[in-house]
């Protein structure tokens, strides 16, 4: 059947030019006018999808002050996006999308099944009772929910009722289970069709907020977020408590449609739904209906009584048939569903910095006590502070106390000849004492290394961001690995300072011949003047080997030049530094290593909340725009059309019938009608 314009008054109908809407009286800066489409000019759908992408790449992997409060925020704001907010945009002539919520046993399904007539979700006395979401549509309307374009996470099933399902297909966010495997009853959404509702209009009935269930109470908070209007369902009983406050508070925030509806009121209980007016008001939802189902027994097919349903039925009856209605209401909530993310986005930016600043302050606490290993070391290795014990009695040993000690005594020129006599004599191997300085050498970097694991630890412990980054790890000592490491930088720097002496040696022409004999004996000399020398160019004599240091240097002089050993000297040690360098980098990196696996370096809410500025800038191009079309454009007439329709059970035809014969139901003006759509909306006496 041809679909019927949405606008275009039904002649000599009732209603002719007046909206349900506006008939109860909605703020019309609440109810912004109906628009042909979004102004493509203005920006916002392209706004909105890059500050999606920007929400899809942000980490909160730190357990910083509020994470785990910002870990759910941002997936809510990225299902609100995916499942509402962007296929609105897309799509603005989609059927209003009415999400029927609540706490467990409000219900839900019983209020569905009645208003409709028919048993389309299974009502239960088990805990939690809805477990896949429902969702009931016009035939004609089937193709708007059968794809991926809302709540493209949730698998579909189509059933013609109740009953078994006819038909299943998988959205893409399941298909990913992989053939033959189960689909989570809980994100599966059971579309079911019936004429009873108004084309234009759907219904969906979600799982509990309140559910014993994590996912279903994550899934109902998902499929809110993805309505156009909410009808709350809560009792007499169960009206205050804080779960359904603290979501209708989230409403209210971000000005979403709110229809309340309490239920089960027992006779001389009415100051109950008095006193839920009071709390509407109080929570920002003054101009939310509320309708007042009484405690009546449930007939044997397990519905309502349809006098018990009819405000609800005649409510929703009248939205569902008035196109320019629907418009108003889900602008409304997308302009507040807007908003709401901008400021979502805002307090994710500040959360992202945070994460930034804790990843900072971790990655500092271990740069500061590995470089200060690193500086431990270079003391140790030039201050003298080595050259004791084995280091020392090896070079004692290397070079004698006899020659040279008395040519050292009696003047360069005889030094000069017991150098030459020491290399023509092949004195001992210099393999023992460089033994010793390995081992000496070893010593010192492994205690420097623990001390810097341990003080990293206990600034990790210190802080909540790094203790939970420890656990299950061994990071307190340094690893069984580390020695053999060590090991093997220091006999790499022997090597090095090797190659520098025998570099040195091959640009002296005079000293060949005595090189070849002694480049060990003049490398493990270097060694000794490395350690034993403050800052390596003075040639002062220091530290507690003295003698034997400046046997060293006077050795290392005799045969290169004064010059030429100090710049060896600087070599060697910087050579020195950089290895053991790359070794504390190395245990540094079991740290850091943490948070470059997170990704939390990379946070930070820059680029966040430019993102968040231009959907701002959009979203009021937008309404500029759509306002001077409202300004530009005559009044039109608005149409109640529900020739498509059976009709809600519950409402009432002109001739005092159930409606369910033409089809439209009672849309008359009579004073009564008048004052229920005030009562209904706000506007008038209580």
């Amino acid at each position: 059947m041809t679909e019927k314009p949405d606008d275009g008054a039904v002649p000599g109908g009732p209603n002719a030019g007046v909206s349900p809407w506006q008939t109860a009286g909605l703020p019309t800066e609440s109810a912004p006018a109906p628009s042909t489409g979004l102004d493509d000019e203005s920006g916002l759908t392209g706004a909105l999808e890059v500050l999606r992408a920007r929400l899809g790449a942000l980490r909160l992997p730190l357990e910083t002050t509020g994470a785990e409060a910002a870990r759910t925020e941002l997936r809510r704001s990225t299902d609100q996006l995916d499942d509402y907010l962007l296929p609105r945009l897309r799509a603005q002539k989609a059927p209003l999308l009415v999400v029927v919520g609540g706490s467990t046993g409000a219900g839900k399904s019983t209020l569905v099944n009645s208003v409709l007539g028919e048993r389309v979700t299974q009502p239960g006395v088990l805990r939690p009772t809805t477990k896949a979401p429902v969702l009931v549509h016009h035939p004609l309307d089937a193709r708007w929910f059968s794809t991926d374009r809302v709540l493209p996470g949730l698998a579909r099933v189509t059933t013609s009722g109740a009953g078994t399902p006819t038909r299943s297909t998988v959205g893409p966010a399941v298909a990913e289970q992989g053939n033959g495997t189960p689909h989570d009853p809980s994100r599966t959404l059971r579309l079911v069709s019936s004429d009873s509702l108004p084309k234009g209009l759907a219904l969906l009935d979600a799982p509990d907020i309140d559910s014993v269930d994590t996912a279903n109470r994550e899934l109902a908070a998902q499929l809110l977020g993805a309505a156009d209007l909410w009808l709350f369902v809560t009792t007499s009983a169960r009206y205050a408590d804080a779960v359904p406050w603290d979501l209708l508070n989230q409403a209210a925030a971000r000005k979403a449609q709110v229809a309340m509806v309490l239920d089960r009121v027992d006779p001389g209980a009415e100051a109950t739904a008095d006193d839920l007016r009071d709390m509407m008001v109080e929570h920002g939802l003054t101009g939310s209906p509320l309708f007042v189902i009484p405690e009546d027994g449930l007939s044997d097919d397990g519905m309502l009584p349809e006098d018990a349903v009819g405000e609800v039925s005649r409510w929703l009856t009248g939205l569902g048939g008035d196109a320019d209605a629907r418009r108003r209401v889900i602008a409304a909530t997308r302009d507040g569903v807007v908003d709401s993310l901008v400021g979502r986005a805002g307090e994710l930016a500040d959360a992202a910095d945070e994460q930034r600043a804790a990843d900072a302050r971790l990655r500092h606490v271990v740069d500061r006590a590995y470089a200060d290993a690193v500086a431990h070391v270079a003391a140790a290795t030039s201050d003298g502070a080595l050259l004791r014990g084995e280091v020392l009695a090896r070079w004692q040993d290397f070079v004698g106390t006899g020659e040279f000690f008395r040519a050292v005594e009696e003047g360069i020129g005889r030094f000069r000849d017991a150098v030459s006599t020491f290399f023509r004599g092949k004195p001992k191997e210099a393999p023992q004492v460089e033994k010793a300085i390995a081992h000496g050498l070893e010593s010192v970097v492994l205690d420097a290394a623990e001390e810097a694991a341990e003080r990293s630890y206990q600034g990790w412990r210190g802080d909540a961001a790094g203790t939970a980054l420890l656990e299950g790890l061994e990071l307190s000592r340094t690893p069984a690995a580390l020695r053999a490491e060590v090991g093997e930088q220091i006999r790499g720097w022997q090597g090095d300072v090797l190659g520098l002496v025998r570099e040195q040696g091959e640009s002296k022409r005079g000293k060949a011949r005595a090189l070849s004999f002694g480049v060990n004996g003049l490398g493990v000399a270097l060694m000794i003047f490395v350690f034993a020398s403050t800052g390596g160019l003075t040639g002062i004599e220091v530290g507690i080997a003295g003698g034997s240091a400046v046997l060293a240097q006077r050795l290392l002089e005799a045969v290169f030049g004064e010059d030429a050993v100090r710049r060896l000297a600087v070599q060697a040690r910087d050579r020195l530094r950089a290895r053991i360098q790359a070794v504390m980098d190395g245990q540094a990196a079991r740290y850091t290593a943490q948070l470059d696996a997170l990704g939390s370096a990379e946070a930070g809410g820059s680029a966040l909340r430019t993102a968040a500025d231009a959907v701002a800038s959009a979203a009021s191009a937008e309404r500029r725009s759509r306002a001077r079309e409202t300004d530009a454009a005559p009044a039109a007439a608005s149409v109640v059309d529900l020739t498509e329709s059976r009709g809600l059970r519950g409402v009432r035809s002109p001739a005092g019938g159930t409606g369910a014969a033409d089809g439209r139901g009672d849309l008359s003006e009579e004073p009564a009608r008048k004052g229920f759509w005030k009562r209904l909306f706000g506007d008038g006496d209580r």
